[in-house]
């Protein structure tokens, strides 16, 4: 069986002023989630599955799944707060859903095989969805065995200022064994630097960092199931508290539970968080349009 892609896009893009899920960037109307699914099914993904908010579906699936009509099978689902296991208690103020990890949860009826996850608004590149596919393939009868692509961070800077990443520790075998947020990485002269209550330490520019690209088997949403009625149990009466994948990753790991593969890339990550990164994701689409990567109309 074909891996699914499982494509996290219910946010609504607050900084970036609008729902840049859909944002046309390419020729063609293209949003960055649809270079995704192209370069997903070019590496060999059976299966597409969309996270988005109950409010935006109809837009969804008139400007987004349409055009997926009769090139690949596709399913969504909803996160909002109320999605909650039985039994489960919250502060009826909240109104945020409860992040990452909560969103990989809404597909635990949908998805039966091993699949990635990734966010609508990255663009993440051909070479990391060929690696994500050929883990998965291998891993396609087995459990607890999980990967995540681990971007070079010089290949995820921003020309704007500074980034926070995740940056991976792994040990000598390249299995993920802590992933430390950093909050302010940049380019200073030609080093890679982050800055940490206010000293300066340069970092090798082929550092893996997260992107939220990740590959995993079906037991994994047994573990999120649990992991979340946990977590509602200590923080389920707080506002802004997140259930994150790196969280549970991280706990399933130090338990010994499961493993976690840093897979490495050449790919070069882009991304729109501020209104005024578009013209430069635009630019960078074109050039690889101009270059083969990608035809000038995808579907």
């Amino acid at each position: 069986m074909k891996p699914t892609l499982f494509v996290l896009a219910a946010g609504m893009g607050s900084r970036y002023g609008g729902l840049k899920q859909i944002d046309g960037l390419g020729p063609n109307g293209e949003a960055i989630l649809d270079y995704s699914v192209y370069d997903a099914l070019r590496a060999g993904f059976g299966k597409i599955v969309f996270v988005i908010r109950k409010d935006f579906e109809q837009a969804f699936r008139d400007v987004v799944l349409k055009k997926y009509e009769g090139k690949v099978e596709t399913e969504i689902c909803f996160q909002s707060v109320d999605k909650v296991p039985d039994g489960c208690t919250y502060n009826p103020e909240r109104q945020k859903p409860w992040g990452t990890n909560h969103a990989v949860l809404m597909a635990k009826d949908i998805i039966k095989e091993p699949f990635a996850v990734i966010n609508a608004d990255d663009f993440y590149g051909r070479e990391s969805f060929e690696v994500l596919y050929k883990f998965l393939n291998e891993v396609e009868h087995e459990q607890n065995h999980y990967a995540m692509v681990g971007y070079r961070v010089s290949n995820t800077l921003s020309e704007n200022g500074s980034v926070s990443r995740g940056v991976c520790v792994t040990d000598e075998n390249g299995y993920l064994t802590d992933v430390v947020e950093r909050t302010k990485i940049e380019e200073v002269g030609k080093k890679v630097v982050f800055t940490e209550d206010g000293v300066d330490t340069v970092i090798d520019p082929n550092t893996p960092v997260s992107m939220n690209m990740w590959a995993f088997t079906p037991e994994y949403f047994d573990y999120s199931l649990e992991a979340f009625k946990a977590f509602l149990a200590d923080k389920g009466q707080e506002l802004k508290s997140e259930f994150y994948i790196p969280t549970l990753v991280n706990q399933l790991i130090k338990e010994h539970k499961a493993t976690c593969k840093v897979l490495d890339t050449p790919a070069k990550w882009f991304g729109v968080t501020y209104s005024e990164d578009r013209p430069q994701v635009v630019m960078k689409i074109n050039n690889l349009i101009k270059q083969g990567v990608y035809p000038e109309k995808l579907f």
